[in-house]
């Protein structure tokens, strides 16, 4: 196969799914040959990055995906798609062992809140792991923006949805996704709320109509992943 990306995933393997069922529903097709070229590294076993972000005694995930991209440096994709918001804990790593361009889904949410304009306060709603590392909040307050940080007893909320009820329930708790997302928005007065895990991307796919100012960086991740194989489609086909 030529001309073709691929997508580092498995954490979680659901997530990934709803990846995929984006990048797939959103790719403007009539015939099979029109859908896009991927590669899917579904690695499921890697070890959890959050718990190796907060406890250093636990088993740490850099080995396993370090062996992914050099893997995946002997397929020669255009570019690698990271679906794990807390793997960016160790983006720098893992880019600097391949040349081969890496998506960061976190910069790539800071940088939509510029094209949509955004004004105000800024929630960030991930696992306690990517909070503890900050891959939302430096990306973020980068682009000039203040940067909401839930307290301790909302994040219990959001780890509690995460992990127990999708994650181990495989269960799209949407009470409770509403009820994290009116905190933000009465509470702390945010104006724009990012979901930076994406099992909150997963039942956000979900929901229909939510009336919340949510940014979803999965599916943010999906549209540039998408543009950025139609331009590489392009460039292979006008070759001689």
């Amino acid at each position: 196969m030529e001309n073709f990306f691929s997508i580092l995933g498995g954490m979680g393997t659901m997530a990934t799914e709803s990846f995929i069922r984006l990048i797939n529903h959103r790719t403007i097709a009539t015939k099979d040959q029109d859908y896009l070229n991927y590669v899917l590294f579904n690695h499921a076993t890697v070890p959890d990055r959050t718990a190796y972000i907060l406890d250093r005694t636990q088993e740490n995930p850099m080995p396993y995906l370090l062996d992914d991209v050099k893997k995946q440096n002997l397929l020669r994709p255009n570019f690698i798609v990271l679906t794990c918001n807390t793997a960016h804990y160790f983006f720098d790593k893992l880019q600097a062992a391949t040349d081969i361009p890496i998506l960061h889904m976190p910069r790539e949410a800071a940088k939509e809140l510029v094209r949509q304009q955004t004004v105000g306060k800024v929630a960030i709603f991930a696992t306690q792991g990517s909070i503890k590392a900050g891959v939302y909040e430096k990306e973020v307050r980068e682009q000039g923006f203040e940067v909401v940080i839930p307290d301790q007893k909302l994040q219990e909320k959001i780890n509690y949805l995460i992990y127990h009820e999708i994650k181990e329930s495989d269960y799209l708790n949407k009470e409770l996704y509403y009820e994290i997302l009116e905190e933000a928005v009465q509470r702390l007065g945010c104006e724009k709320i990012i979901l930076g895990c994406t099992e909150l991307s997963l039942i956000q796919e979900f929901t229909t109509d939510n009336p919340y100012p949510v940014l979803d960086a999965q599916s943010i991740l999906a549209d540039r992943t998408i543009e950025q194989a139609l331009v590489a489609r392009q460039e292979f086909l006008a070759k001689p």
